[in-house]
C-alpha cells in the first residue's frame, strides 16, 4: 500500500498530528508525507475523527501514527487493513483500528462504492 485515506486523529488534533508526523518523518529519514483533507467521521463509540491521508511507506505511516497518538494522548484511526478472502462486490471494503497509544480500543469497517468517487462511510463499529 503506497497511500491511504483511512487514517484519522481525534477531532481538534488533526492538523497538529499531521504536522508532527511530517516532522517525525523528515527527522527520521522516512519516506512519508501526510495531508489533512476536510473530512470528519462521526463514530458512535469513539467520538469524532478528522481524517488525513498519507503517501509513502505503510510501516512508517503506522509507526508514526501510533507515536503521535502517544505523544498527544489522543485516539487515532489506523486504516488500510484488508480481509484475506477476495470477494467481488459492488463496494470497496476496508478495515481500521482505533488506537489510544499502543492499545487497540476498537475496530471500524468502512465501505465505499467501487465505481465513481464516493466517500468512505462507516458501516460497522466494534469496541474492545
Amino acid at each position: 500500500m503506497a497511500s491511504s485515506e483511512l487514517f484519522g486523529a481525534q477531532s481538534g488534533y488533526g492538523s497538529r498530528i499531521v504536522e508532527w508526523i511530517n516532522g517525525y518523518a523528515a527527522k527520521n529519514g522516512l519516506k512519508l508525507e501526510a495531508r489533512t483533507y476536510d473530512r470528519v467521521v462521526h463514530t458512535q463509540n469513539f467520538g469524532d475523527f478528522e481524517m488525513f491521508s498519507w503517501m509513502g511507506n505503510v510501516k512508517a505511516a503506522r509507526r508514526a501514527t501510533i507515536q503521535a497518538s502517544k505523544r498527544f494522548h489522543v485516539r487515532v484511526i489506523e486504516g488500510g487493513y484488508k480481509t484475506k478472502e477476495s470477494m467481488f462486490s459492488t463496494t470497496k471494503i476496508d478495515y481500521a483500528m482505533i488506537r489510544d497509544g499502543t492499545r487497540i480500543v476498537g475496530k471500524i469497517k468502512f465501505e465505499a462504492p467501487r465505481i465513481g468517487r464516493g466517500e468512505w462511510i462507516i458501516k460497522e463499529e466494534e469496541a474492545g
